[in-house]
């Protein structure tokens, strides 16, 4: 593709944006052909529903097609994703009371890969017709190849129409250091998921596939583990996306910035998941806050609430998510009710020194405990699982069974990470000499890994 992209059809934009198209089709269909409909009809429902909102000589009219959009999107996800939880919630309610309910009947699917990605990305592309930040496309090739760009369609980032969509409607240049910096985040991105992630997955699943067994030192340590597995398997994935993204000319937005070196939670969240936590913020959570901005702290409160609920939603159908989300937007009410307490962080720790100060280490920790924790929600399988572990980590800690050969993999990567933070795209400092040659041993590994692992694990995020 690469080849004919830039060597073939470098002087056609249209034949360039067909070319995407097709080979994004036929990398989503490669999963299951017969989910390319979904996304093939989501595309044509908000290519239409685009075009006409401007054509609407009232308010009202545009308002009544942005909700067509916004509800066609949530209802193909609510099928796919959630029906089946919410049926299984509402019998498991009624039978908790004496009530055997019987009619109702769940639904045999499977969810499509990268569903919520590209639902809520053909969203945002009406959601801003109707701001007036972006004019519609007549280009249904461009717009179809905007939902469907194959380097982030199946696990993100979740691209904004603002900015992915002109990209794909001007004509593109291949620029010689773009390309260099693809194929450094490219490696970068595999030796996360290979040797980082890959090598962690099975001490997480044992240690919580069995964590009756285990005392709290060694469940402590699986949480650590599974924090850095998680990281470096969607961090890695999206590393992945943006590289390849920018060996055809195309900027992707980052989405993660070091997380793990915030030094609150806020900053945490600002710093994790950048495209799906800014997503919600832009379209959900600062339209309500402007909404009852006047409504006081417990409104705010319940905004908060509301805003965090959604997104441990967005991530799965399991009450389990929805208490990680619970549990974050518990922590992060403080942030609302003190603000000066907690400054909004937006540069990296030690940004003009090597060492972090006493102060920034302890922020930075007590904000990893605090997030690490909450890792016990999005990893177990049930609530009870849940609390069971919880209650082993606070009140049953003993290190029998402990398994520290994981941090063999932390340590090295914490200095790595810890030494490219002032630039999560210059890899290891890329205008370096030595930096490549170590950047070269990394990717060697990787790909040595990859072929002489017995298995290697999904990605994370395509679940969701």
């Amino acid at each position: 593709m690469f080849v004919l992209y830039w060597f073939v059809f470098n002087k056609h934009l249209k034949q360039q944006n067909l070319l995407i198209l097709i080979s994004s089709y036929f990398f989503y269909g490669w999963w299951d052909y017969r989910f390319l409909s979904l996304i093939i009809l989501s595309t044509i429902v908000d290519y239409i529903i685009g075009l006409n909102i401007p054509k609407q000589d009232s308010k009202k009219k545009q308002k009544i097609l942005l909700l067509c959009s916004v509800f066609f999107n949530l209802g193909i996800l609510g099928v796919f994703k959630y029906y089946n939880f919410f049926i299984e919630s509402w019998i498991d309610l009624f039978s908790s009371i004496g009530y055997d309910i019987k009619s109702v009947w769940t639904l045999n699917i499977i969810l499509p890969v990268g569903i919520s990605f590209y639902t809520f990305q053909t969203m945002s592309y009406t959601i801003d017709i109707y701001r007036k930040l972006l004019n519609p496309t007549k280009d249904f090739i461009s717009f179809a190849s905007f939902v469907s760009f194959f380097p982030q369609l199946v696990a993100g980032p979740i691209e904004r129409s603002v900015n992915l969509l002109p990209q794909i409607l001007r004509k593109r240049e291949f620029k010689y250091e773009q390309g260099v910096q693809g194929l450094r985040l490219i490696i970068w991105g595999m030796f996360k998921k290979v040797v980082i992630a890959d090598s962690l997955a099975p001490m997480v699943n044992d240690i919580f596939g069995n964590y009756q067994d285990f005392g709290g030192g060694t469940l402590w340590l699986g949480l650590v583990y599974f924090s850095f597995q998680i990281y470096c398997d969607f961090s890695g994935y999206s590393d992945i996306a943006i590289g390849t993204s920018k060996l055809f000319g195309i900027e992707l937005m980052s989405n993660f910035n070091f997380p793990f070196f915030s030094r609150n939670i806020s900053e945490f969240w600002r710093r994790w998941h950048i495209s799906m936590t800014s997503w919600f913020t832009d379209y959900l959570y600062y339209p309500l806050r402007l909404k009852y901005r006047d409504s006081g702290y417990l409104t705010n409160i319940f905004v908060l609430l509301l805003y965090f609920i959604i997104i441990g939603l967005w991530h799965g159908d399991n009450w389990t998510f929805i208490a990680f989300g619970l549990y974050h937007g518990v922590f992060f009410t403080p942030t609302i009710i003190f603000p000066k307490f907690y400054k909004l962080k937006t540069k990296q720790i030690s940004l003009n020194k090597f060492y972090p100060s006493i102060k920034e280490l302890f922020q930075v920790g007590t904000t990893f405990i605090f997030i690490t924790v909450g890792w016990i929600f999005f990893r177990s399988e049930t609530l009870e699982d849940s609390f069971l572990y919880l209650y082993k980590i606070l009140f049953e800690f003993n290190i029998s069974g402990f398994k520290i050969n994981g941090m063999l993999y932390i340590i090295p990567f914490i200095i790595l990470d810890y030494l490219i933070r002032k630039d999560e795209r210059n890899i290891l400092f890329a205008k370096n000499k030595l930096a490549n040659k170590y950047l070269f041993i990394l990717f060697v590994i990787s790909i040595v890994l990859m072929f002489f692992k017995e298995t290697t694990a999904d990605f994370i995020y395509f679940q969701f």
